[in-house]
């Protein structure tokens, strides 16, 4: 069960492909006393619940965070073992209270850096177009320094995909060792960005093995979440988007949304949602919102349905303008991450004799912090 709060829509950044619509919402404690009671009320008493703290930008709304993460671990059907706090920031707010906090309640921490100053400078400014990349480097450098799990998201688009090798290296030069790569779906993708995908994804994976033969394993989402499902024979129900049931959103005045990529711009742009808070009971089924769609005649015949994510919702949305629609993009893209990454794994088993499997076995994927799939501020 996937929760995810919009804290606040203010943001001290104005990211040129944002899709959340920025004003000075900040949201009451009273919603999210009622989100925190629904959420609890709605999972299943054996799954797992994720709650995700969103913006905007959700440091600015820091002493509400605390409070909220307060209301979470107080509720009456909190169990440690069964809840998991995650904090998506664009890394330009950090501090040692903040450090210390997110420490002793084990959030996970997710910072938005899209690469080294010249590509994440492309579209990840101030007002008036100062980049943030000295910032957001410095913080991603504090957090490894004093924080177990941290976890940096690499947004990526037309314009800076050929940079993704260059990106992995600046992270690994940084420490990090959870990377997360995330296509801009709503971007302007041709077919020459998609044919030349499978060469600048193997880019990626020879750096995967290199890695790993040096002792020096690093989790990335393109390599690692492909080898992990394919190992366990495919996506599994609970991992398939369950927009609206198994995945909510919530911004600050108490609307209820199937995804919180899915929020919009405005308040006014309501076509994706669902419901609100003060009267969740009255929830409608996204099915109703009339954005299903024909699902694409190829993919129940594709061999490799059973490893691709054409079940996103969201993702489909947004190339596509249909919840159940795969984007030509899309397709590509999920065939070369799965052709390479059975490359990468089968040469990492034949090269280190059966050990590797152990290790692709008990992935990340299944125990961090997989909102970072889908949240890209």
């Amino acid at each position: 069960m996937k929760c995810t709060l919009l804290l606040t829509r203010q943001c001290n950044l104005q990211c040129k492909y944002c899709y959340v619509g920025k004003n000075n919402a900040s949201m009451p404690i009273e919603h999210a006393r009622q989100i925190v009671d629904l959420v609890y009320q709605r999972a299943p008493d054996d799954e797992h619940i994720d709650f995700a703290f969103f913006g905007g930008e959700p440091l600015i709304e820091f002493e509400k965070l605390r409070l909220i993460t307060e209301i979470i671990e107080q509720h009456p059907k909190y169990d440690p073992d069964q809840v998991r706090l995650t904090l998506v920031t664009n890394g330009t707010i950090f501090n040692d209270a903040i450090a210390e906090f997110v420490s002793a309640h084990q959030i996970a921490l997710g910072i938005s850096c899209d690469g080294p100053e010249d590509v994440h400078d492309m579209f990840r400014q101030y007002p008036g177009g100062k980049g943030s990349s000295k910032k957001v480097e410095n913080t991603i450098r504090n957090a490894l320094d004093s924080l177990p799990n941290v976890m940096v998201n690499a947004v990526y688009r037309p314009e800076t995909i050929h940079a993704l090798p260059k990106t992995i290296d600046y992270f690994s030069e940084l420490g990090v060792k959870q990377i997360y790569l995330s296509p801009d779906f709503s971007a302007p993708w041709t077919e020459q960005h998609a044919s030349n995908l499978e060469d600048i994804y193997s880019e990626i994976g020879d750096r995967y093995v290199e890695f790993y033969k040096h002792n020096d394993s690093h989790f990335i989402s393109l390599i690692d979440s492909k080898i992990a499902v394919i190992l366990r024979g495919g996506y599994a129900p609970q991992e398939r988007c369950r927009m609206g049931t198994g995945e909510l959103a919530f911004t600050p005045d108490g609307a209820i949304y199937p995804c919180e990529r899915l929020v919009g711009n405005t308040d006014q742009d309501t076509r994706h949602c669902i419901g609100h808070i003060d009267d969740h009971t009255a929830m409608i089924p996204v099915e109703s919102l009339g954005l299903n769609g024909d699902s694409q005649p190829g993919c129940a015949i594709c061999s490799l349905k059973d490893y691709c994510m054409n079940w996103c919702g969201c993702t489909n949305y947004f190339g596509t303008g249909s919840y159940k629609r795969v984007s030509p993009f899309l397709c590509a893209s999920e065939r070369a991450s799965i052709h390479v990454a059975m490359n990468v794994f089968q040469k990492l088993e034949n090269e280190m004799e059966g050990i590797f499997y152990d290790h692709a076995s008990s992935s990340p994927l299944i125990n961090s912090a997989c909102a970072m799939a889908c949240q890209s501020q």
